[in-house]
């Protein structure tokens, strides 16, 4: 298999929703159950409704904060029975990337109820005579995803009420402390979606990414635990790395797959390029 076109296939290990149950709300689809949460759904018959459609949040909860409450309720008594952590960080649910949030659920929720979620990567990237550079994380041995991986210079989910700029901005001063005016001058550059098995649930992802064109004098600081320290690599130091290795935390190798064929590490018109881009927008 291609080297850089394994990590695409990982990220979509799921090529079926076959054997889950549809879950709306407001007569919308905004994610996928298996089958032993939706068994524990029905235990909650007061706000989810079965019938031949799937599982639906009970038509009486009629606007996005008492939506909201009612899952919030639910997923803490099914959290207290082992079926996710919650971390206390509220998603926007959406039935499309762009359509209005119709409510909020914990963000360690949001797999077993197969929704939605998006997050912001950042490449930082440093120009030299001697050519392009590209700061790198190394993720903390804490982090319960991918201790001690690779990483982007800046990355997170996009909590609820934030738009990807946003998001990036407040996760740049919080992880790198990039001052808030030079984060914002990041240019987006790419929206890449895998779908990916989660235990029972699946992970459907949407990855906002940005280019950040930084001075040569900027060095960036870990801030808030999340990476034990920052390094700039050369850029084909990097791109060995993602075909050679494992050591690039999963979905991160998207975007960076994504940077390489822009930078043209990867002749984007070679049948090698043709073949990534369209894996890499397979979900798009």
């Amino acid at each position: 298999m291609n080297p850089f076109l394994r990590h695409i296939e990982a990220c979509n290990d799921l090529p079926s929703p076959a054997g889950f149950i549809p879950f709306r709300i407001g007569g919308a689809q905004v994610g996928w159950l298996g089958p032993e949460l939706a068994r524990a759904l029905t235990f909650f018959p007061r706000d989810f409704h079965f019938d031949a459609r799937g599982v639906s949040l009970a038509s009486r909860l009629r606007g996005p904060a008492a939506r909201t409450e009612a899952l919030a309720a639910v997923t803490r008594s099914l959290a207290g029975r082992g079926f996710f952590t919650l971390r206390d960080e509220p998603f926007d649910v959406r039935a499309e990337p762009e359509g209005p949030a119709l409510a909020q659920l914990d963000r360690g929720a949001i797999p077993s109820f197969g929704v939605r979620a998006a997050g912001v990567h950042l490449n930082g990237l440093v120009r030299r005579v001697d050519g392009l550079q590209v700061w790198v994380g190394i993720r903390a041995q804490s982090k319960p995803v991918a201790p001690g991986q690779l990483d982007h210079l800046v990355a997170g989910g996009i909590p609820a009420g934030l738009d990807p700029l946003q998001c990036l901005v407040k996760e740049a001063a919080e992880e790198a402390s990039i001052p808030p005016e030079l984060a914002a001058q990041a240019r987006p550059v790419a929206r890449l979606s895998y779908v990916m098995r989660h235990g029972e649930g699946m992970r459907r992802d949407i990855l906002h990414a940005f280019d950040l064109e930084l001075p040569e004098d900027f060095i960036p600081v870990p801030a808030d635990g999340e990476v034990e320290r920052f390094e700039l690599w050369p850029a084909p130091r990097l791109f060995e790395a993602v075909r050679d290795t494992d050591e690039v935390k999963f979905n991160v190798n998207l975007v960076l797959i994504d940077l390489f064929l822009r930078e043209g590490l990867i002749d984007p018109a070679s049948e090698e390029g043709r073949m990534l881009r369209q894996g890499l927008d397979q979900g798009a």
